[in-house]
This record gives structure tokens, sequence and C-alpha cells, in this order.
């Protein structure tokens, strides 16, 4: 195994595979990282092309305009990008790759380098099946793998759509906060009450996505104009309790457009057509 990127994450992997027993070799442009690497058995490569004599390399590099040269000098037999970037970016390098006789899996870590060789990290896959299931035992090491298809750019479509939920979520969380802090109400205090809340909200997703597929947004539960009236409350409470009302004015005004689009009687899920 190779590994080229010893940052938090790539040096998380390259644990990962040396705890397993793998025999790897790793490259960084610092090679002081690879410090406490070498002490557990790695080896260190002078140059990219040294790491690519293993059977399989992972990359995991800041971004994808880096990355490109490194590849391009190392040009190794199997390569499970795990490089953070968008599908185009995932589907261009798997362009280059097919181009150079390369078996190429574009990947996405949806976890935190202190969860990488346990039960708890999950990495998507997409890209050449054939190379994933020759591989998987191998990636197991790193974490739950996911394929999700052969279309390279689908694994940072998920994740960009997933980390999306997350930002919003946390945003709206870290908003909240701000707004009972405004009456001294300790995050403590308030956070039982959000979690809570959070996992009632999380059961109304399998039914909002149904509404989506069908396209029939008919509801006798919630309408959206009485969530954007609910929405300009907050907004207006915001402003008088002295806090930026930023995080829920997007939201107001997109829930806006949608009731000024004809959904005022709909469900919240025909948001998704202003979306659109």
């Amino acid at each position: 195994m190779g590994v080229l990127g010893l940052g938090r994450m790539g040096t998380a992997l390259a644990r990962a595979l040396l705890g397993a027993g793998h025999d790897v070799s790793v490259w960084n442009r610092s090679p002081l990282k690879a410090g406490p690497l070498l002490d557990r058995g790695a080896r260190l490569a002078a140059t990219p092309a040294e790491v690519a004599s293993a059977d399989v390399v992972v990359s995991c590099l800041s971004t994808y305009d880096s990355q490109q040269p490194v590849l391009e000098a190392a040009s190794p037999k199997v390569l499970v990008n795990l490089t953070s970037g968008t599908p185009e970016e995932a589907r261009r390098v798997a362009k280059w790759a097919a181009s150079q006789g390369i078996d190429y899996v574009d990947g996405v870590i949806m976890a935190v380098p202190q969860s990488i060789g346990t039960p708890a990290a999950r990495i998507l896959y997409g890209g050449s099946e054939t190379a994933f299931a020759a591989q998987r035992e191998v990636l197991s090491v790193l974490g739950e793998p996911v394929f999700l298809g052969e279309d390279a750019g689908l694994a940072a479509l998920y994740d960009l759509a997933l980390l999306g939920i997350m930002w919003s979520t946390m945003g709206g969380y870290l908003h909240a906060l701000a707004l009972v802090g405004t009456e001294g109400v300790q995050p403590e205090q308030f956070t039982p009450m959000a979690t809570a809340w959070l996992s009632a909200v999380g059961g109304f997703l399998p039914g909002i996505g149904e509404q989506v597929a069908s396209g029939d947004y008919a509801t006798d539960v919630s309408a959206l104009d009485i969530n954007a009236a609910g929405l300009g409350l907050l907004v207006e409470a915001s402003r008088a309790q002295g806090i930026n009302p930023a995080v829920p004015a997007v939201l107001r005004e997109l829930f806006d457009r949608a009731v000024a689009a004809g959904h005022g009687s709909h469900a919240i899920a025909s948001v998704i057509e202003e979306i659109r």
C-alpha cells in the first residue's frame, strides 16, 4: 500500500493500514510529517513515483489542483483518491486515469481522522466497480466502504449534499444558541431540548423525500405559508434581541419565493421547486 499526503487525514489512513499489518510506503511534501509513521514501520518514499510501486495507492492531498502533478509523477496501477473536491474534479481525474490505464476509485471520507480504522468511519466510493471489489477488503480497514456506482463524481456529490445538511443544522443550532443566549440561557440548558427536537425532525425526512419523488405536495399537516410566517417571526425576534438574523433570513426569502410561486397551501417539500 502507498499513501500520498500526510495531513491529519492522510496520517490517520496510513496509521490504520499499518495497524492492520499492511506494508505501507508514504510520501509527503514535508517529510518530517512521516516521523511517527516511520516509528510504526512505514517506509518513506523520496518521490511519488516510489510510492507507485505499491499495488494500491491512496491519495489524500489538500486539493485536486495540488494533487494532479503528484499523480502524474506517481502514475500508480490502482488509485484510490480520497482528496476532497467537486464531482467534476473527480470525473476529470477519472478521465485522466483511464487515459493512463490506471484503475480509478474516487472516495470521500464521512468521518474525522480520529475515527479512521474504527466502525464509526464510513467512506463513500464511486468509479471502477472492478477495482473497488478487488480492494474492498483493504478499504474496509479504513472504514465501512459504501459503493455508489461507476460515476466517479457520485461520491463527491453525496459528500457535499450530506455536508450541506450538517452545515445547515449547525448554523441553525448556533443561531438558536445566540437567540436564547440573549436571555441568559446557557448551551447546557438548551442543548438537550435541541437534540431531542432534531431526532423528531429527522423523522420527517422520509415523508418529505416521498413527496419530492412523487411531486404531490398536498398536506393536511403544516402548509408552507404558515412556516414562511414563522420564519418571519424568527427574523423579527432575532433583530429585536440584537443578534444577526442572517441564518433564518435566507430561508425566509426562499420560503417567501415559494409562496409567491403558488405553493402557499402546499407542504414544505414544495420549496424544492424554488431550489431547482
